[in-house]
């Protein structure tokens, strides 16, 4: 019995520190979080020694019945089209000249006339845990348009040069004719993407890039490399933040998307995109466009002489910051690198919050 007492002092200890914390997605209880846990840790239980030996088993009770219980709290469900209290979503396949472009329009209640453009990752799609990232843009009063680069998510295209730069410009081209001001976003691949892109004419009024790698090649050894490092540095735990939206179950599902059809590798590509190259033309410019360029501390795909190289392309007309405690998955959904760039974009695009009221729908 006192063992028993001991795993219930622990769990409900658990779920507590959750409730408390407000990581919904990994409690059972909210309005009983603490009764019940003075009404465990008022009975007799076992010695410290027994309470180190059920912690494991306790965490593993805590996750099981978090997941139960909150099986309904799905984040991506917040990206699904349809009206919300702060905010219209709308699913649109985009008019490009390489075919149409899939994207999600979210627009804040009461209209606005800033938008920003927002391209993801390698083997990811226009949702890839974005939620964050759209609640900070909506927030400030700013549209969003999520879209799924070509070869990725619902593109009806594989993924090939050059089209896929033209599939990034021409939404930034459809933006421009509904908003006042344009920013953009690019994560990793999306990053590289859209920096050729715009080095190539099309218009923003401000430019963020995250953990854009100048080249890329990774033999089979190395790669798995690199996903054992990502997969340990992101057990970190400032990313207890994604339970608050999330049960574990549908915060480990986002992860899951429909992979890349290509006609290129993505090392290919990446030499092709030649994100140098972009930087550079970028940095003739006058007067210089507002650039952005985040990268991660930990990152094992854009290690610190990648990234010292950017940082020294970027030198004098471009805004550059490390993330010390960021890995090359965490970047994106990282709270700290979220802030940094939607506030910073606020202050580019008419500061010091974007303006509201031209686009509605």
């Amino acid at each position: 019995m006192r063992l028993l007492n001991t795993f219930l002092r622990l769990i409900t200890l658990g779920n507590a520190v959750a409730h408390l914390s407000g990581l919904r997605g990994l409690s059972w209880s909210n309005r009983l979080a603490l009764p019940f846990l003075t009404l465990a840790w008022s009975q007799p239980a076992s010695g410290w020694r027994s309470h180190l030996a059920l912690l494991l088993p306790a965490f593993i009770g805590q996750i099981g019945l978090a997941t139960l219980r909150r099986r309904q709290l799905d984040p991506k469900q917040q990206l699904r089209p349809g009206r919300y209290p702060d905010r219209q979503i709308v699913r649109l396949d985009l008019p490009a000249r390489h075919g149409p472009v899939p994207a999600l329009h979210i627009v804040p209640h009461g209209g606005s006339k800033t938008a920003v453009l927002v391209t993801h990752g390698s083997g990811c799609d226009k949702t890839f845990y974005a939620w964050r990232l759209v609640d900070r843009l909506i927030a400030h009063g700013a549209a969003a348009l999520l879209i799924d680069l070509d070869g990725h998510g619902e593109s009806p295209r594989p993924q090939a040069f050059p089209h896929m730069v033209d599939s990034v410009a021409d939404p930034i081209d459809w933006l421009r004719q509904r908003y006042t001001q344009v920013g953009a976003i690019g994560m990793s691949l999306g990053g590289a993407v859209l920096a050729r892109a715009v080095a190539n004419g099309a218009r923003v009024d401000a430019l963020a890039l995250w953990e854009v790698p100048p080249r890329l090649r990774l033999d089979a050894r190395a790669y798995r490399q690199v996903q054992i490092r990502e997969a340990l540095a992101i057990l970190q735990l400032r990313m207890l933040h994604l339970f608050r939206d999330g049960a574990v179950d549908h915060v480990i599902r986002a992860w899951q998307t429909s992979g890349i059809r290509a006609t290129i590798s993505t090392w290919d590509l990446f030499d092709a995109l030649a994100f140098p190259d972009s930087l550079r033309t970028l940095a003739r410019r006058e007067p210089p466009l507002p650039t952005l360029l985040v990268y991660a501390g930990r990152d094992a795909i854009v290690p610190p002489a990648a990234a010292a190289e950017v940082a020294a392309l970027a030198a004098g007309w471009a805004e550059y910051h490390l993330l010390p405690f960021a890995s090359h998955i965490s970047l994106p959904i990282d709270l700290e690198c979220i802030t940094l760039t939607v506030d910073w974009l606020a202050r580019h695009l008419n500061q010091p919050a974007f303006t509201t009221g031209l686009v509605s729908e």
